[in-house]
């Protein structure tokens, strides 16, 4: 079956579904995003997730040409045009087309796209094994920059961490922010377990807040777990018992390296391995 793309009201085969080269998105990177996950043809969590494009958009004074209610029936009509029964929905609304030029009042006509597809961000025997991380050079924006909690288009920051982590063999880098404290990594959420304590940075410390670690923040609690959002350096990476990651494609994967050095055994840890089952549980409801 030939993917589908929604593009402002209609579903389009994915070989026709464009926008124009002077579209502010493609330009600039003027325009957000939101990734979410699809379970058992059920789109996972996404009143939130559409809240929180609302808030990225309002942020940087983009109006975004329809309600919450009609972007809501978009996603998961196009999650059902394309038959998707576990997968991905990349949902994008963009500047719209306009002028050379930064003004935003030179565009106009935002454009709302939504991508449903099947997503592997990570090998299953990563799961099973854990993976390596690197610190990358590059740090996480400076906050008074551009507030991490926009999902923005321009990636680029990210991308420059993540191309120093493949170049050394690794799917994923840890970055730090401006005063050298630990961020997140390039697109996920970061945790550490000492002494059976959750410790996770806090928002202040220049991330996204994702979706996903609230889930797991409210997961953690239930379960009785002591939970922290604190500022975390690198010492404290090192001398974790746990490691583990989290975000919408990756959902929860373990870490078990840093830098060369082992976190804790050197293999996933069971307080890792509780939270990923009771996340699995928690997508199926």
């Amino acid at each position: 079956m030939s993917v589908k793309v929604y593009i402002n009201g209609k579903l389009l085969p994915k070989e026709e579904a464009t926008v124009s080269v002077y579209d502010h998105g493609l330009l600039y990177g003027d325009g957000v995003f939101e990734g979410i996950r699809v379970y058992s043809r059920k789109v996972f969590l996404l009143a939130e997730h559409v809240d929180r494009l609302y808030e990225s958009a309002l942020a940087i004074r983009l109006t975004i040409p329809m309600t919450k209610a009609e972007m809501t029936k978009a996603v998961n009509d196009t999650v059902a045009a394309n038959g998707i029964v576990d997968g991905y929905v990349r949902l994008v609304v963009t500047r719209g087309a306009g002028s050379l030029g930064l003004d935003i009042r030179r565009t106009s006509d935002p454009q709302v796209i939504v991508i449903a597809d099947t997503i592997t961000l990570y090998p299953a025997e990563m799961y099973e094994n854990g993976l390596n991380l690197v610190t990358a050079a590059t740090i996480r924006n400076h906050p008074a920059a551009l507030s991490p909690r926009i999902k923005s288009l321009n990636y680029l920051n990210n991308i420059l961490a993540k191309i120093e982590g493949t170049d050394q063999g690794c799917v994923e880098a840890l970055m730090l922010n401006h005063k050298g404290d630990v961020a997140e990594c390039t697109g996920d959420n970061i945790f550490i377990v000492k002494d059976r304590v959750l410790k996770t940075p806090s928002t202040d410390s220049g991330i996204l807040k994702g979706i996903t670690r609230d889930v797991v923040l409210k997961l953690a609690r239930e379960a009785g777990y002591a939970v922290e959002e604190v500022t975390l350096q690198r010492h404290d990476i090192f001398v974790a018992d746990e490691c583990f990651l989290t975000g919408s494609a990756a959902e929860l994967i373990p870490v078990v390296q840093l830098d060369g050095r082992p976190i804790g055994t050197g293999k996933p840890g069971p307080v890792t391995g509780d939270l990923l089952k009771r996340f699995q549980e928690f997508t199926r409801k």
